[in-house]
């Protein structure tokens, strides 16, 4: 008995470990959801909206830091002749009177993150059918919109909370857990001695015989070898292998900088199962910033560039590691692959 004590009072007080947000991503009808690993959400409408989007962001924990913005835009320009936003905005085909000292108004956006105001704002559109701008033909369709909140709240765990959008309860602040802790991936010789020039052609000379020696299909003409300086004895060589109409997949290797080289394939691995259900990536469109020094992919979703999946990954000596993933699935002429909700973030 008195062993079984000890063992329960040591274990009490051993290190509790750190529990990750596994991100969500999620389409309720005409509305879309991310929240990532820190369980930071963002929601916006998606489909034929013409170009004006209503973008609600809230982060984890009891403050109610929180942000609502009306854009009128997207990828493509706004003419000049286009009426300010805000005295044009209806709901449901009536007009829809905002506070303005409460919000941030210019011609064609509107932002507030007072949490009363967002709220109060949520409340009066949430049972409507949509967001329209008078002598427009642009949309904010409000189906799903309620569901989309519901989902944040469960995702951060306020539902029964003072803190909550929809089933708001009595539950103080204080009952909403933090945002989960944010894991660290440090840059590993962050400037490696340059390649001699010796070295350089070494290793094009290797990467060549790679591509030639590799099943690729696409044109040679087309092929292309990378060599970049990663660490003092380590080059990452990448190589262009199979192409689409706006993509190319790549090869990539991990090599030694000296002969005989020693060579070993780079597979990039998820730490959490995305969308499409596989953790393992392929290298498309990759590139090496030699600023951040993080490995690139962008695949993208179609020759516009408005949705597909961005990710960053850097060398801890051993492998690369995710330090930012980040998916846009609708192809809505929205943005770019800069402003894509991120489901994975790193410090």
């Amino acid at each position: 008995m008195r062993h079984s004590v000890l063992l329960i009072l040591f274990l009490s007080v051993l290190p509790v470990p750190l529990v990750w947000a596994a991100p969500a991503q999620q389409s309720f009808t005409d509305w879309q959801v991310t929240c990532n690993n820190q369980n930071f959400c963002v929601a916006r409408n998606t489909g034929e909206h013409g170009g004006l989007v209503m973008t609600l962001s809230r982060s984890a924990g009891a403050k109610t830091d929180a942000s609502l913005r009306i854009d009128l835009g997207g990828l493509s320009s706004i003419s000049a002749k286009e009426a300010p936003l805000a005295p044009r905005l209806r709901l449901d085909n009536a007009p829809l009177a905002l506070d303005t000292p409460r919000w941030k108004i210019t011609p064609w956006h509107l932002m507030t993150d007072d949490a009363a105001v967002i709220a109060t704002f949520l409340n009066t559109i949430q049972e409507g059918e949509s967001l329209t701008l008078g002598g427009g033909n642009q949309t904010i369709s409000l189906a799903g919109l309620k569901a989309a909140l519901l989902f944040i709240d469960a995702q951060q765990k306020r539902v029964g909370s003072e803190t909550a959008w929809i089933q708001k309860g009595d539950d103080p602040p204080l009952s909403v857990p933090p945002a989960p802790a944010i894991k660290k991936v440090a840059v590993v010789n962050p400037t490696p001695t340059p390649l001699t020039h010796n070295e350089l052609d070494d290793l094009l000379d290797y990467g060549t015989w790679r591509m030639n020696n590799s099943q690729c299909s696409l044109d040679p003409n087309r092929r292309e070898v990378r060599v970049t300086a990663l660490t003092d004895d380590k080059a990452l060589l990448i190589v262009s292998c199979e192409a689409g109409a706006y993509n190319t997949v790549d090869l990539a290797w991990l090599v030694s900088r000296s002969k005989p080289f020693a060579a070993r394939l780079i597979t990039l691995r998820l730490p959490f199962v995305p969308g499409s259900e596989s953790r393992d990536m392929e290298l498309m469109n990759a590139r090496f910033d030699e600023k951040t020094r993080e490995l690139t992919t962008l695949a993208l979703g179609r020759g516009l560039g408005d949705c597909g999946i961005q990710t960053r990954w850097r060398f801890d000596g051993q492998r690369f590691r995710l330090v930012r993933y980040a998916e846009e699935p609708s192809c809505d002429s929205w943005h770019g692959p800069d402003a894509w909700p991120t489901l994975w973030i790193t410090r």
